[in-house]
């Protein structure tokens, strides 16, 4: 069964645990220095929250698939939707290991679909926009962003 993801960049980790915690009654499944993210099964999402720089916001939303067979189904409806598809393919992102796909609604909101394989012990990178904000598309055409210059830090995959 497919779960929704939302995620979303915060200025004070710290104060917004607190608040997600006491709004969904529970701790956090995954908390780091700069991330949390609670997997609930009532709602049934993904909820991620990172500070890591981004403007406070929603970063995109996304569908999360628990086999590889309803990633496949996700992937087929994302090739037959009427917007470019940026094939992220096998990935590390939000210290979790995952194959995933973006697309932007006609909106320009971004989506992410992925499916989590394992867990990994560094943040990961992955395509950014200006801003820190993700986007598979931009004006109608993919994009994927330079990769990270060695010296730094690697950039984030969700915000």
């Amino acid at each position: 069964m497919k779960r929704l993801h939302v995620h979303i960049a915060v200025d004070d980790l710290s104060r917004s645990v607190a608040f997600y915690s006491t709004l969904f009654a529970t701790q956090p499944t995954v908390l780091k220095d700069d991330y949390a993210k609670w997997m609930l099964d009532d709602p049934r999402v993904n909820l991620a929250i990172s500070a890591r720089g981004a403007a406070a916001g929603v970063e995109h939303l996304g569908i999360q698939a628990e086999s590889s067979e309803e990633l496949a189904e996700v992937y087929a409806r994302l090739k037959a939707a009427d917007a470019p598809v940026l094939e992220e393919g096998a990935t590390v992102c939000c210290y979790a290991k995952s194959e995933k796909s973006w697309i932007s609604d006609p909106a320009g909101v971004p989506w992410e679909v992925f499916h989590t394989v394992g867990e990994s012990a560094v943040y990961g990178g992955g395509p950014e926009v200006a801003g820190g904000r993700l986007a598979a598309t931009q004006t109608g055409m993919a994009v994927a962003a330079p990769a990270p210059k060695a010296e730094a830090p690697a950039a984030s995959c969700c915000g």
